[in-house]
């Protein structure tokens, strides 16, 4: 008899996990708590930006594969495996991680499960969680034959079904043959086409999602670190970049320099994984991942620095175009941008900022409802006194130097993301700045 999977938790993860696992064609029942998200999931309307996932949601709504439910006592009836995608979000304050709704998701499901079935993990937590959650389910549930896993996500925003069709490998955290066994089933499709999957310990698997968040964190911030080195020498970090990429032992991902990480993701990840290390007595292991962190606010701030002096040192009175509110291309993801904190801060200046960006401006009028928005990046820059590139949508990498030149005032650009050719805008007469380059 073929697995009934359940996913705990529709939003970006489990929405996705839940379209993606009923497109290879499994029965899926999701659950989220609330209701105007299930309503709108369940008539097909995805409530956040992910190229390709809504073809994936309509095609699996309408062949019955996906459904989806507020109801807990469905879930526990309906499903042999069960995952839990809950946000594990940065506490207000502090640098750990909020697990509250991953406690609450297990403590209303375990109590509903009188039949073997298999509890899975999916959220980003601190090592140590997942023995804690097992403990839970063992105290809570009516059979003894259930248990848990834990298989961490690694979804990039932007590639979240190839991701997930088609992962690069698969990790889980397993005690059973039966629970490895079950889930080497759910994945056997993705196994037949050569992605390797790893079983570890529960601790291991909880480690390799925020390990590797920390190391690419501090690949984007030491990139970050020679643009400051190179802003001071007169190099340019562009080409830096491009020989140690060249090295195969570096090798060219997340070695683009530019305005740092942002997101839901990264930058949370790091400070729980230090926040863990500290609570765990290992606290001098991360500490530099404190530096991490800091150069990568710095960056923020420097952005701000370099279209100051473009605009002989004051913003007072004058009007400024940020291009860009994501976090990254392809996502409407706002969380901890470093676009909007950067118009944040210039507006704080004395600015009149309009900001454009080609799927996030209904989230960021959300977070940041004091600034004005545009609705096209010609629009955004109409007047403006310098224009500033902050997130690369291929939209903006497009433009066309002498068109957008005759919306400003006055032709001046700082390249956030170093994702124009300097030469051609310089040629059309702006001034061109960017982080880490003469």
């Amino acid at each position: 008899m073929a697995l009934k999977l359940t996913v705990i938790g529709a939003g970006y993860l489990g929405a996705t996990h839940a379209a993606c696992m009923a497109e290879l064609g499994y029965d899926v029942l999701a659950l989220d708590v609330l209701p105007d998200r299930v309503e709108r999931l369940a008539a097909g309307d995805l409530p956040f930006f992910e190229p390709g996932l809504p073809e994936v949601l309509r095609r699996t709504l309408d062949s019955g594969r996906l459904r989806f439910t507020t109801s807990y006592e469905e879930i526990a009836e309906f499903g042999d495996v069960h995952f839990v995608c809950v946000g594990t979000p940065q506490k207000a304050g502090e640098f750990a991680a909020d697990v509250s709704y991953l406690d609450a998701a297990i403590s209303s499901l375990a109590p509903l499960l009188t039949r073997p079935s298999l509890v899975v993990g999916k959220s980003t937590v601190p090592v140590g969680t997942a023995e804690r959650l097992a403990g839970m389910l063992r105290a809570l549930a009516p059979s003894p034959e259930v248990e848990l896993a834990w298989n961490p996500e690694f979804l990039r925003e932007g590639f979240a079904v190839q991701d997930t069709l088609h992962p690069d490998r698969i990790v889980v955290g397993v005690r059973s043959e039966r629970a490895e066994r079950l889930l080497r089933e759910v994945y056997q499709y993705q196994i037949a086409e050569g992605t390797p999957l790893l079983a570890t310990d529960f601790a291991t698997s909880e480690l390799v999602k925020v390990s590797a968040n920390a190391f690419l964190a501090t690949k984007i911030s030491f990139i970050n670190a020679m643009a400051e080195v190179c802003e001071a020498t007169g190099a340019d970090v562009t080409m830096l970049s491009q020989a140690l990429a060249l090295d195969d032992r570096i090798g060219g991902k997340f070695l683009g320099p530019g305005l740092g990480f942002g997101g839901g993701c990264l930058p949370k990840d790091i400070r729980a994984f230090m926040a863990r290390a500290g609570e765990l007595g290992v606290d001098q292991a991360l500490s530099f991942l404190r530096e991490v962190d800091a150069i990568n606010i710095r960056r923020r701030v420097r952005m701000v620095d370099l279209a100051r002096v473009l605009l002989d040192g004051s913003f007072h009175g004058r009007r400024v175009c940020v291009l860009g509110a994501a976090f990254k291309p392809n996502s409407d993801d706002v969380r901890d941008s470093p676009a909007l904190d950067v118009a944040v801060a210039i507006r704080s200046q004395g600015a009149d900022v309009t900001v454009y960006d080609p799927q996030a401006l209904d989230n960021a009028r959300k977070v940041q409802p004091t600034l004005n928005f545009g609705v096209s990046a010609l629009d955004a820059a109409t007047g403006s006194d310098v224009v500033l590139l902050l997130t690369e949508w291929r939209e903006f990498r497009d433009l066309d130097p002498d068109v957008l030149g005759a919306r400003v005032a006055a032709r001046r650009i700082v390249d956030g993301r170093n994702a124009l050719d300097p030469e051609r805008w310089r040629a059309s007469g702006w001034t061109y700045k960017a982080l880490g380059r003469p």
